[in-house]
């Protein structure tokens, strides 16, 4: 069962701005976030329709090109420098796509950083579908 992952920016307009609505395969429960909205709504729902996960999470802290979001006991939200562990999680992008994070390099001070992120698609959206990768990290 897919998995679409609602974002809403709530620090612009009266109601909030869409930030993404993207599909990935179920059963992630680590996302990455790239340029995450500082106050942000969340909603993930299943193709059924059933919610999966909601709740508010806002910016605590520096800010970081990357946003970790963890659906365990409720969503918990993380501003991160990526390293090796994060590798092969699916990175949620303003638009709606969806890639999976391949390479991540930065300075120590966080003066500049350097990312590979690889797109896949399949046509009609199969429940679950995933590339033949191996580094797809659920």
């Amino acid at each position: 069962m897919n998995w679409t992952w609602n974002i809403r920016s709530r620090d612009g307009g009266m109601n909030g701005l869409e930030f993404t609505r993207a599909t990935t395969a179920g059963g992630f429960t680590r996302v990455l976030i790239h340029a995450a909205p500082a106050q942000a709504s969340v909603e993930v729902f299943a193709d059924d329709g059933g919610v999966v996960a909601r709740g508010d999470v806002d910016r605590a802290g520096e800010y970081s090109p990357i946003t970790l979001l963890t659906l365990e006991g409720g969503l918990t939200r993380k501003e991160v420098w990526p390293d090796d562990s994060l590798l092969g999680l699916p990175v949620l992008i303003a638009g709606g796509e969806v890639g999976i994070l391949t390479e991540w390099h930065h300075a120590e001070d966080h003066s500049w950083w350097k990312w590979s992120v690889e797109f896949s698609n399949h046509t009609g959206r199969p429940a679950d579908w995933a590339p033949p990768d191996p580094k797809v990290k659920h």
